[in-house]
């Protein structure tokens, strides 16, 4: 189911153009868990399968593809910040939410959102489709460490992605 045709095209009916927005775009500017994946390339990650889960699950799916995809919109180049590392998994959920109200998000995308760093967010989840995101993004973070990434263009193609390491840099 992941990775037919109308899964991607029902995909990109819930984010209805929203991938393309200035805003989210500049996501692909921002480094994200290792180097040759942007912060965009990580949230489309976890919008796709986060998405495809709940739609497995009969959960709202449309809401996880959203909210997967503006999860981590804070738009911050940490290393230019003083910000150390621990404050900014606690600090990220609620900048990206504010940056993602622009959007007009339902309750359920903010409590998303704002909720997929728990414990370290101290709320637990209000709904089934957060804790299945915040999953998701563990997973997908994890995915991206061991260099096992799809190509970020395959959630809008027709074809499925072919998953590739992501090259490391060599050590001069």
């Amino acid at each position: 189911m992941q990775w037919k045709e109308e899964n991607r095209a029902l995909f990109a009916a819930c984010l209805n153009g929203l991938e393309d927005e200035p805003m989210v775009r500049a996501m692909d500017a921002i480094p994200q868990h290792v180097k040759g994946v942007s912060c965009y390339d990580h949230c489309l990650f976890v919008a796709y399968v986060g998405f495809t889960l709940c739609r497995i699950f009969g959960l709202d799916y449309r809401a996880a593809a959203r909210a997967g995809l503006l999860h981590d919109l804070y738009l911050q180049k940490w290393e230019e910040t003083d910000v150390g590392r621990f404050r900014r998994l606690v600090i990220h959920p609620q900048l990206a939410l504010e940056n993602a109200r622009a959007f007009g998000l339902s309750p359920m995308e903010e409590d998303i959102i704002g909720k997929h760093m728990w414990p370290l967010t101290l709320r637990p989840y209000r709904y089934l489709e957060s804790l299945v995101v915040s999953c998701v993004d563990k997973v997908c973070a994890v995915a991206e460490l061991l260099r096992l990434y799809p190509d970020p263009a395959a959630f809008q193609s027709q074809q499925a992605p072919q998953f590739r390491p992501v090259p490391r840099s060599r050590a001069a």
